[in-house]
Formats: C-alpha cells, structure tokens, sequence
C-alpha cells in the first residue's frame, strides 16, 4: 500500500479542497511567480486562508525564509489543528513542508505543485528542508504530505527553462527503472514530449520505491542518481554571478559523469553510456565546467548526505533501467568522470 496519497486533477473547483474546510485556520504558501500564474486558478475554491509571500528560488530556501513563515503563522495565531497548502516548485514544497512540520511541532500540509519539477518527483516522498550555507537540502526532516493535488495544466505556464529543468527528474526515473520508457522518451526531442501524460508515469516510480524504503535506509538511494555530482555542482555554482544552474541542468550534468562512473563500477556499457549522453546533450547541451571548480566540488561532496564517514557514496546503473546504491568512490574516480564530461 502506497504512503503517499496522490491526487490527479483534470479540473479545479470547490470539491478539490474540500477537506481543507475542516482545519482551524490554513495557510497558501506563494511566491510572485506563483502568486501570479496558479493563485488565481485555484483562489475562489479555496476556504478562507492567510496569503503567504516568499521570494523565489533556490537562494531563498533558507532558514530566514522559514522564519517569514513562522512569523506569519504566528502572529494569524494557527493552532496545531491548522494546515498549510504549498502552492509552488521545489522549493515551496520542501520549505513549507518543512516550516509546517516543525511548527508547534507538526501541523498537516498538502502540497499542490505548480512545475515540471516539482510534479514529478519533489512533492511525492516527504523529504522536506532547507538548504544550509550552499549545502542543498542539508537541513530537514522526513515527513508524507496529507495529500498531493497533481494539476498537470499548471506547468502551460512555465517558461522553457523550467521545463527543460524537471525533464532531468524524467530522465532520471526511466534509467533507474523503466528501460522501456527510456526507449520511449529518448527516441523524441523535449519539445516533442507529451509531458502531461508523462507526470503519471514518473509519480508511480518514485511512489514504489518511496513507498518501499519511506526514510531512505536502501532502495531510495536510488533515486539520487546523478544527483551526488550534480547537487555538488549546482551548490557550487548557486552565487557565482552567470554560472547558477537550475537544479535539472545540474542533474544533467551529474547523470553523465554518474554514467561514466558506471562503466567503470558496476557494469553499464560503454554503448549505454554513449546512448546516455547523446540525449541528454541534446536537451541540455554543454555546461561550462573550469579546471579551477575541481577543488571546490570536492568540499560539497564531502556533505553529500548519503555518505559514511568520508567514504563518496553513489547511486549507479548496472544497466539503463536497473540502479545499484552504496557505491562508495575515491574522489580520484570522480573527479576523472567530471573532466571526461569536461572532455565531451
């Protein structure tokens, strides 16, 4: 039986938020983008509610930002029997969840995603933080939504780069799981992709293996795939003025160096591989990486969360569609796959 209740929605009315009727107070967690494109979509069905503002971003996932929303659900005096509604990216859903899973020490929260991203893969699994310093995600907790309303007509809006930047997540999901579906999605370029009928297909993924291992002991870890490297990118770059990458592109990155880790520890073919990075440059392209960043990923790396003590834990394909976790690698390794996608 799944842990995550998923709601899929082909229309918004007034029986979408039915169950929001029954809590003292509820919050709806915005940014301007949100506030903007989704708010007025769903604000006529919604009980009545405090409006909270945040800045978008990933450079505003912070504890500052966690202390706006506190503060506001202090000072509108919610009560443990309140509830929070996270309408937004990746960024909202695991910032609000988190802010409502520690206030007063846990009210309910439903996450309502409004991207790509977001859809498919950040709002389902309940893991909920904030990012410390540059350290992506290094503070939080794992908590399951009450509920994950999915309206796939909420992405229309998002720029390109937005959508091209939650494509990874897809990607990631059809290589760790789905051989077939790899196939499928690979055999098109992005523009051509039918992404509404895709966001199904990557949910019910992630839901089976989250479902499986909910505080990621195991299986989960397979879910990071691409991510060990690519998180260790995207901190780095988050502030450097030019160079931020949102967090798909920098998970693209890390999925071809991650890929070519696997050629050498765990069996994915030198075709595979080559299948691999042709299709993601051909979505992604090439990101700039400089002989001078090497020093400095190793610092993120050595926070990556699923690491044992200084001991460089990944998650890597035996072969696309199958993924192996607790792959310890000597930074030696690692750093040779970034330059051999410098190399590309």
């Amino acid at each position: 039986m799944s842990i995550n209740k998923v709601t899929f929605l082909e229309s918004v009315d007034a029986s979408t938020f039915e169950d929001l009727k029954g809590y003292t107070n509820l919050g709806v967690i915005v940014d301007e983008n949100t506030k903007r494109d989704c708010y007025p979509i769903v604000k006529e069905f919604l009980p009545n509610h405090l409006l909270i503002e945040i800045e978008s971003g990933e450079e505003n996932k912070t504890l500052m930002t966690c202390q706006h929303i506190w503060q506001e659900l202090t000072d509108a005096g919610f009560d443990r029997k309140a509830a929070v509604l996270d309408l937004g990216g990746g960024v909202i859903g695991d910032m609000g969840g988190f802010c409502a899973s520690t206030y007063k020490r846990g009210i309910d929260f439903w996450q309502m995603p409004t991207t790509l991203l977001s859809q498919v893969d950040a709002s389902v699994g309940g893991k909920l933080g904030i990012d410390f310093g540059k350290l992506k995600n290094h503070i939080g907790v794992f908590r399951v939504p009450n509920n994950v309303l999915i309206y796939p007509k909420f992405i229309q809006s998002l720029p390109a780069n937005e959508l091209r930047s939650g494509f990874a997540e897809v990607i990631k999901h059809c290589l760790i799981q789905d051989a077939e579906h790899w196939k499928t999605v690979s055999s098109k370029p992005l523009s051509d992709q039918d992404l509404e009928a895709i966001i199904p297909h990557s949910i019910n993924i992630k839901d089976k293996v989250v479902t499986s291992d909910p505080t990621e002991k195991g299986l989960r870890k397979i879910l990071n795939f691409g991510h060990t490297i690519g998180h260790a990118i995207e901190s780095y770059l988050l502030d450097i003025p030019g160079r931020k990458l949102l967090h798909g592109e920098a998970i693209a990155v890390g999925m071809i160096a991650e890929a070519w880790l696997s050629t050498k520890f765990t069996g994915l073919s030198d075709e595979e591989l080559k299948d691999i990075q042709k299709y993601i440059l051909s979505v992604y392209g090439k990101v700039e990486l400089l002989e001078s960043d090497l020093e400095h990923l190793y610092a993120y790396l050595l926070q990556d969360k699923k690491n044992t003590g200084k001991k460089l834990s990944h998650s890597l394909l035996t072969k696309i569609g199958e993924c192996t976790y607790d792959q310890f690698i000597e930074w030696e390794d690692i750093e040779k796959s970034i330059r051999y996608y410098m190399s590309l």
